[in-house]
């Protein structure tokens, strides 16, 4: 994660700046709706329109849009990702364990 926020940083910094952390909190929660209406139109009820492209190639492309703006606030806030990450899946680890176990036993066949 650490290149992948350089590399972000290195492409922002070269194209004019970052726009505002509340431009960019609205620019993620944008790209998390994108991928929702994807999951929606595709595992949910919704039936996706004759424009919408629901093909994984594009949900490929939003989580990518995604992860791109998530470094761009992870950068002005001066967060480290992988220390985030790892913090967090040391949080689950700890708070759930054998909370999900139910979910392991019906995937042994």
């Amino acid at each position: 994660m650490s290149s992948l926020q350089r590399d972000v940083d290195r492409y922002v910094t070269e194209a004019g700046g970052y726009f505002g952390e509340l431009t960019n909190l609205a620019r993620l929660l944008e790209e998390a709706g994108e991928i929702a209406a994807i999951y929606a139109r595709t595992r949910g009820e919704l039936k996706p329109k004759a424009t919408d492209d629901v093909s994984a190639a594009a949900l490929e492309s939003e989580m990518g849009d995604l992860l791109f703006v998530l470094c761009c606030l992870a950068n002005q806030a001066g967060i480290d990702l992988d220390r985030a990450l790892l913090g967090s899946i040391a949080k689950f680890r700890h708070r759930d364990k054998g909370r999900h176990s139910h979910l392991q036993e019906g995937s042994e066949a």
